[in-house]
């Protein structure tokens, strides 16, 4: 069988494409130009619902729901804000937006926090904590939410991987004070771009709306719960308006009328990308050189993608297997190994006084990562599987000889 696709997602439903031809028709994309129910602000109604939250905020993209989260905590300029080591670079560069100083924690084996350098760098006069749940890997939350709500520190989730996880049966995002979403196109919903804000606390999420860009009173547009008037929400607005710079990171009706129809198929998704993931897990685990680190008690996971170690492998097997899967069409990612990657820490040359994290620099100089959209067949999986567990039969074999 030809190796399969693992860049392209699953098609948009027709109920998009009728959406789109509608709003098309109308030229009415921009989400405060009708008096109620714009397709954005619908859309924040139901994710809200879905997630078992009050409050849900659409903008451009989860980066820019990320500042707007630091942004709608009014820390003071150059906070502290304790992120992991291993996350995307938009993570920490949120931060900087934000006029707030990052602070790296160790990340282990398991693409995890290190909870001891954790709970160290925590009383490192930490303002706000933001947890990224990179590649949908949950940290045991429930200590990181303990040590926090000791300190009387907030947390954000970064939970752009983990649309569908769930931690002791709650929703990931909703465990902190902010959760946030991706729709980028490698995530569970797909839009090409767009991010959503989930909260619980109307001040919260009204500086956030402001911030976004709801100029003069468009703010009134954004309701509460299932859509219904928030006495909360209001004076909250009344309380912030023309005391927020604006930030114009809104989404449009557009993006909105992509995502809506792709709400229903989140579960679905969630089911067959699980069995994808647990079935290719299981064969590389038997493989006595590569790791596929088990998820804790807790957590139920969401992939749409597919993380292991190299183990007991040296650099220069290392960049051996790295080439044969190449060389047999499935290119895979080590996180340390790629040029420029973003996920690597060395590369946010942005940050003032990088650390150095040698625990997660020595997991990202082994940790592969191999996307699995969920439409993919247990035949195509067996493609995929196949070639890596060949690749690492090859580069031990290379060594030997």
């Amino acid at each position: 069988m030809q190796v399969p696709n693992v860049h392209d997602a699953e098609p948009i439903p027709a109920a998009a494409r009728e959406a789109i031809d509608a709003l098309m028709a109308s030229g009415d994309l921009f989400r405060y130009t009708a008096p109620q129910n714009a397709p954005v602000a619908l859309l924040e109604q139901e994710f809200a619902e879905l997630l078992g939250s009050k409050y849900a905020l659409a903008v451009s993209s989860c980066s820019a729901a990320l500042f707007l989260s630091l942004m709608a905590l009014d820390l003071p300029r150059d906070a502290r804000v304790l992120i992991p080591g291993f996350t995307f670079a938009a993570v920490p560069s949120s931060v900087v937006h934000a006029n707030c100083i990052p602070v790296l924690c160790e990340v282990g084996e398991n693409y995890r926090i290190n909870l001891t350098d954790f709970e160290a760098k925590l009383s490192q006069d930490i303002s706000a904590v933001l947890i990224s749940h990179m590649r949908g890997h949950t940290s045991d939350m429930d200590a990181i939410l303990a040590l926090c709500e000791a300190r009387d520190i907030p947390v954000i989730e970064d939970a752009a991987h983990s649309l569908g996880t769930t931690w002791n049966g709650a929703n990931i995002g909703t465990l902190g004070r902010i959760g946030c979403f991706s729709f980028q196109s490698y995530k569970m919903i797909n839009a090409g771009e767009g991010g959503i804000l989930i909260t619980d606390d109307a001040d919260l999420v009204a500086r956030a709306v402001i911030m976004s860009g709801a100029y003069e009173h468009n703010w009134q547009k954004h309701k509460g719960p299932r859509g219904d008037n928030s006495p909360d929400l209001a004076q909250a607005f009344a309380k912030w308006q023309n005391q927020l710079p604006l930030y114009n990171l809104r989404m449009s009706n557009l993006s909105a009328a992509v995502i809506r129809p792709q709400l229903p198929e989140l579960m679905r998704r969630v089911r067959d990308g699980r069995t994808n993931h647990d079935y290719v897990a299981e064969r590389l685990n038997a493989s006595p050189v590569l790791h596929v680190p088990a998820p804790l008690p807790p957590e139920v996971r969401a992939p749409d993608s597919i993380q292991f170690n190299l183990v007991n492998m040296d650099a220069q097997e290392v960049q051996c297997f790295a080439a044969a899967t190449e060389a047999r069409g499935v290119k895979v990612q080590i996180f340390g190994l790629s040029n420029d990657n973003a996920r690597a820490f060395w590369n946010w040359q942005f940050l003032q006084d990088l650390p150095e994290l040698p625990q997660t620099r020595a997991m990202l100089m082994k940790a592969c990562d191999v996307r699995l959209p969920v439409r993919l067949t247990q035949a195509e999986l067996d493609v995929i599987v196949d070639i890596l567990l060949d690749s690492a039969i090859e580069a031990k074999d290379r060594a030997a000889a």
